[in-house]
């Protein structure tokens, strides 16, 4: 059944104000988008105006990160730039001069015995003690009697890196002398072997003939 024609014609006309009336509605919130955006453009660029006169008036350079509190200079205190480092009480440490002489007496392995010696050319016991401690700014005495009297005594189940172990061999008393370089070892210049080189203080010709230990660093 077809309409009548004035039915019609309202129909068309209705529909066309629904789509007149939808498209406003876009067009109003599209202009309420724009000038929402434009309004906020506007604030960002006060406020950015604000926070850089702020800087420019105080100096500041803004910080992202916490920085390290910096006490206060006392009042009065000389001012020091480049303060220097203060050395640490009491000098180097015991443990790093024993690791500095045992270093230098293992590189002297295979340097040859001589008699009076006490440089690279060769060495007798003592020098070689002698030689080794001065390498490294420590004076000790030449002679293995004068050495057997230096520094402290230490009794044998203390003994450390740099100590010195005395020996019975030719003379009575002590008449040879090592540096321990750790553990149940110490390296040391024999007449017998001909060479500097390592020995173990356990081994039944040294423990048999041991009198004794001084500590010297």
């Amino acid at each position: 059944r077809l309409l009548p024609v004035d039915d019609l014609q309202r129909l068309v006309r209705g529909v066309e104000q629904e789509r007149l009336l939808h498209k406003a509605c876009v067009i109003l919130a599209d202009n309420s988008i724009t000038r929402m955006r434009r309004a906020l453009h506007t604030s960002l660029v006060i406020a950015v105006a604000a926070l850089s006169a702020a800087c420019a008036t105080t100096g500041a350079t803004p910080a992202p990160f916490p920085r390290p509190h910096t006490p206060a200079p006392v009042a009065g205190a000389p001012a020091s730039p480049n303060p220097s480092p203060r050395a640490p009480a009491g000098g180097p440490s015991k443990a790093h001069g024993a690791y500095e002489v045992t270093g230098t007496a293992l590189r002297l392995r295979g340097t040859p015995y001589r008699n009076g010696g006490n440089d690279p050319a060769g060495f007798d016991c003592s020098g070689f003690v002698n030689y080794v401690f001065g390498e490294n700014g420590i004076s000790v005495p030449r002679t293995v009697s004068d050495q057997f009297r230096a520094g402290r005594k230490v009794d044998a189940q203390q003994l450390q890196a740099g100590d010195l172990v005395f020996f019975t061999t030719v003379s009575p008393g002590a008449s040879h002398v090592g540096i321990v370089i750790g553990g149940d070892e110490f390296v040391h210049a024999p007449s017998g072997a001909g060479e500097v080189r390592v020995e173990r203080l356990s081994a039944s010709y040294w423990s048999t003939r041991f009198v004794g230990a001084r500590r010297v660093l």
